[in-house]
């Protein structure tokens, strides 16, 4: 299991917090340095159903900035994904994959029903 996080961002300490508390074992990166990639990003969208707008940081300034909000729709699923994968800070967080299983954000509920052990 990998969840991307961002080291001062309070919803992904709090999703560290409760996999620890749930003796949940993963492998953290920061996804400023090393986001998942755009294949792995295509992968999740294809696979979970999702559109963009889902697993875009949508309340983030860069997305806000770069006018996301209008373009990311009228994108490709290819030019999409390569733009999420290009910086981390475009995409919601924390993002735990595992197994081809995904979640965006942090959502305690969700979080029982699909990362419990």
């Amino acid at each position: 299991m990998i969840v991307y996080v961002h080291p001062t961002c309070t919803t992904c300490k709090k999703a560290l917090k409760w996999f620890e508390l749930n003796g949940v074992k993963f492998e953290q990166k920061d996804i400023r340095e090393n986001p998942p990639t755009a294949k792995e990003l295509l992968k999740i969208k294809e696979t979970q159903n999702l559109e963009w707008k889902k697993m875009a940081n949508t309340s983030g300034e860069l997305y806000r900035s770069l006018g996301l909000k209008d373009k990311l729709p009228s994108m490709s699923d290819e030019e999409a994904a390569s733009l999420l994968s290009s910086n981390g800070m475009l995409i919601k967080r924390p993002l735990v994959l595992d197994n081809g299983e995904a979640t965006f954000g942090f959502k305690e509920e969700v979080y029982e029903e699909k990362w419990k052990r």
